[in-house]
């Protein structure tokens, strides 16, 4: 087996997807390879005492792996690989924190739902490389800052919970593909996919990450806000034929702006759906936010939506409308937590 280039390992957020996998690159015990996380609060201290508890799907007991855990990411070296398990509205504040785990060699790869700060970085299908979106990256830091050339993009099939502090349940046996923004296969990719492998990790790699970030999003601008406003399940969603059916429009209108944009969605609205009854009683992570009292992750999921609609010159008033709603929603739900 060759060994990784990576010997030095950050995860940068381990909550419910980062803590999964750090847990899972600290089990693998990869010779020289050195895992570290930062992480804040009781969850934090959890994992200082005593490492995470990773509850497989079905398991009958945890996987308990201990690593280095720190809430300031200056007490590490420079990492090889850094790891981001931050949602996409988390990301600008921890800018500062990600720069100083950075040497001239770091990959960074982000499990990101919706549609990434780095997207049209390099990008050969749009006609729009290199644009950068306000909304996502305010005043460019994370561009500037981490770099786009740094980035690996990751799309994430993962139901992930912290169920305590230090204890995380996966609730099925996921996937996850990672992808170049250029499109191309480099070592680096190939490397990154065999030390997960390695760990125990499903990923796959694909040539055309964009397509996979707009299949996955198709589902989330819809069932994501949908939950928050409702506090339904999945099931209870596609239970209530009006609520079915809006979500169907939102998952047109989310294929008619990736379409615009160069992407190539195979699966139709009609088998999305068909998809999405089989899924069950699921409480989505904006469901899960909301209900802990935390910020919504609008933006990337419904937010660019719409702004990337405008961009294409595609109509998205159905998704507009859930977006003021959800954004009413999160501020209302901010102020009761304050």
């Amino acid at each position: 087996m060759t060994p990784s280039p990576f010997k030095n390992i950050c995860v940068y957020g381990a909550g419910a997807l980062g803590g999964a996998m750090a847990a899972k690159l600290a089990s693998a015990k990869e010779a020289q390879t050195r895992i570290s996380v930062v992480a804040r609060g009781a969850h934090l201290e959890a994992i200082r005492a005593g490492g995470i508890s990773l509850w497989e799907a079905d398991a009958d007991s945890p996987l308990v792996a201990q690593m280095t855990a720190t809430a300031d990411a200056g007490e590490l070296p420079p990492q090889d690989l850094v790891i981001t398990g931050l949602k996409g509205h988390q990301l600008a504040a921890a800018v500062p924190g990600i720069a100083k785990l950075l040497h001239s060699g770091t990959r960074v790869v982000m499990i990101l739902n919706g549609v990434p700060w780095w997207y049209f970085h390099r990008d050969h299908q749009s006609g729009h490389a290199e644009y950068q979106m306000e909304e996502l990256d305010p005043n460019g830091d994370l561009w500037h800052l981490i770099g786009p050339e740094r980035v690996i993009g990751c799309v994430a099939y993962q139901g992930a919970e912290v169920v305590a502090p230090g204890e995380v349940k996966l609730a099925n046996n996921g996937h996850f593909i990672l992808g170049e923004p250029s499109g191309e296969t480099t070592g680096d990719i190939e490397a990154i996919a065999a030390l997960l492998q390695q760990a125990g990790v499903n990923v796959s790699i694909s040539s055309r990450i964009r397509d996979d970030i707009w299949s996955k999003l198709m589902g989330n601008a819809a069932f994501n806000p949908i939950s928050a406003l409702t506090r339904g399940l999945m099931s209870d969603i596609m239970d209530d034929p009006a609520l079915a059916t809006m979500v169907g429009q939102v998952m047109s209108e989310v294929k008619a702006v990736a379409e615009a944009l160069g992407s190539n969605i195979a699966m139709s609205v009609e088998e999305r759906l068909g998809r999405s009854r089989q899924i069950g009683p699921v409480r989505t992570s904006m469901l899960q936010d909301l209900l802990a009292g935390k910020a919504l992750e609008i933006t990337p999921l419904v937010g660019v939506v719409v702004s990337l609609g405008k961009l294409a010159n595609i109509p998205t008033p159905v998704s507009a409308a859930i977006l003021a709603l959800v954004t009413q929603l999160d501020r209302k739900n901010q102020q009761g937590a304050e």
